[in-house]
């Protein structure tokens, strides 16, 4: 049912055929130092920060290096991940993992966690030996990353931490 591809450049406008809608009913939050559930009831109608960043961020992904899968059913896109080509940290060993999105009909196919894995082995192919996630502090996200064996990371990105202090920073050891 499920069909896998690379995306290129000129694939950006696939983005707009997600349907990102998606109620988040509770989110991670801090107080104190501490990481609490908070309800929030929040009912998110399109992609976080925009269809543009979002095309933006692709396209500057893919022009750097970076690597970007789609899942389709039939011609439709409902799935994509893409991955960033500049390694950085301390020992220069993370790439991030800048997007992954279901569509809200397909989600919990497994879609997500394919997408995953087919990134994983991009990231090692460019020499990474972690992925970096800035996961919304969603309670399902955060749960699906866990799930994948997603830990918190050891070394925080500063400034992808300072563009929203509510994603929890997480790394995935390839």
């Amino acid at each position: 049912m499920y069909q896998y591809k690379d995306l290129s450049v000129q694939d950006v406008h696939k983005i707009e055929e997600i349907d990102a809608e998606w109620f988040i009913h509770k989110a991670w939050r801090q107080k104190n130092g501490e990481l609490f559930l908070a309800e929030i009831n929040w009912l998110e109608k399109e992609l976080p920060n925009g269809l543009p960043w979002h095309k933006e961020h692709f396209v500057n992904s893919l022009e750097g290096g970076g690597k970007a899968i789609g899942c389709f059913n039939n011609d439709t896109m409902v799935g994509y991940a893409v991955l960033d080509a500049d390694l950085f940290g301390k020992n220069k060993e993370y790439l991030l993992l800048d997007q992954i999105f279901i569509s809200k009909n397909d989600r919990n196919h497994g879609i997500g966690k394919e997408l995953f894995h087919r990134l994983c082995q991009s990231a090692i192919q460019l020499g990474a030996k972690k992925l970096y996630i800035c996961s919304a502090s969603a309670e399902e996200t955060v749960a699906f990353y866990r799930g994948l064996g997603c830990i918190d990371a050891t070394e925080v990105n500063e400034v992808l931490y300072a563009l929203d202090p509510r994603d929890i920073q997480l790394e995935y050891i390839l």
